[in-house]
């Protein structure tokens, strides 16, 4: 199997390059990126082919494409892999807007090609063993979620509005909104936001509160800030404190990493040695097209996730609760 890489504007993108060349029977012919330095870097840095335009690397014998490029450029690229017949891995948010994101949806089934969400927290671990769980029906009915999920200020077109579609909120939302649909098989009805600048000089939001209403009748409050200092790691926590009827769990999804603190340059130091998530998000695009299967994150749980984060940006706009779907 042969993939591509569509921009390195999204840091995800070295990772996925990365895991590429340890997956058995899969090659990462080359990377395309309209900015030459940042393209030619990555090439060099993942020894392999760098594509000036996304049109010569979809005309190369590849089977799909990773698309890490900002998120308002989603779709255009979206677009041109589907009309290629290229499968497609789309980093997440799915989009910034509903209409460009059911846009993606339906090129994407119209042209027959696999169309993957990367929302690789679903392949950790700790998070697998929760749903488990839930599964089994030990956890019993689910009351209440606390989450955060931190991060430092990753700058570039991240802290854009029309690039990103927002700041942290829309950034960091998003993941934990994925994981309590799938964990739970719930949808969310409605959000109550509050947003503010409070750490950056910048023309997004970087922290935020949600408080969220879901179908099964449980509520979450979800902290989805850029409140780490810049010499800590730039993400580094994704936590859930579940409180169900029968069992009160928590998960902390980057727990298993070394922290080291000191006087010393650099002062911080993290490692991270738990299972490499990423590797199993891009095994499972990849499965599914070997295997002529949907993926099991599909284009509608980025469009679920995106009714929340924007939900969120309305809510904040208008001081009220705002309804999902």
């Amino acid at each position: 199997m042969k993939l591509g890489i569509m921009s390195f504007a999204h840091l995800h993108a070295y990772s996925y390059g990365d895991v590429i060349g340890k997956l058995p029977g899969v090659e990462l012919v080359g990377v395309a990126d309209l900015n030459q330095d940042r393209g030619r870097q990555a090439a060099d840095q993942l020894n392999t082919r760098y594509y000036p335009s996304y049109e010569e690397l979809l005309d190369a014998d590849i089977d799909g494409v990773i698309i890490t490029a900002a998120n308002r450029d989603h779709r255009e690229l979206t677009e041109m892999a589907a009309a290629a017949g290229k499968h497609i891995l789309c980093e997440k948010p799915i989009a910034t807007s509903l209409e460009d994101a059911k846009v993606m949806e339906k090129v994407t089934r119209e042209a027959g090609v696999k169309f993957q969400m990367a929302f690789p927290c679903r392949y950790i671990p700790a998070v697998q063993r929760l749903k488990s769980q839930y599964d089994r029906g030990e956890l019993g009915r689910i009351l209440a979620i606390r989450g955060t999920n931190h991060g430092c200020m990753p700058g570039g077109f991240f802290i854009d509005p029309d690039a990103a579609g927002g700041g942290a909120v829309i950034d960091h939302t998003v993941h934990l909104v994925d994981l309590v649909r799938w964990i739970f098989q719930t949808e969310f009805r409605e959000v109550y936001c509050e947003m503010d600048r409070r750490f950056h000089d910048i023309p997004t939001e970087d922290c935020g509160l949600l408080t969220l209403e879901m179908t099964n009748g449980a509520f979450m409050t979800l902290d989805p800030s850029w409140s780490r200092p810049d010499c800590f790691y730039t993400w580094g926590d994704l936590y859930m404190q579940v409180v169900a009827t029968d069992m009160v769990t928590e998960v902390d999804m980057m727990r298993q990493s070394i922290e080291r603190i000191s006087f010393d340059d650099p002062n911080y130091q993290w490692e991270f040695w738990g299972a490499n998530s990423d590797y199993y998000l891009v095994k499972e695009f990849v499965d599914s097209f070997r295997e002529d299967r949907e993926p099991s994150i599909t284009a509608l749980d980025g469009i679920r996730a995106l009714e929340v984060a924007l939900g969120a940006y309305e809510s904040a706009r208008t001081g009220q609760p705002v309804q999902i779907g």
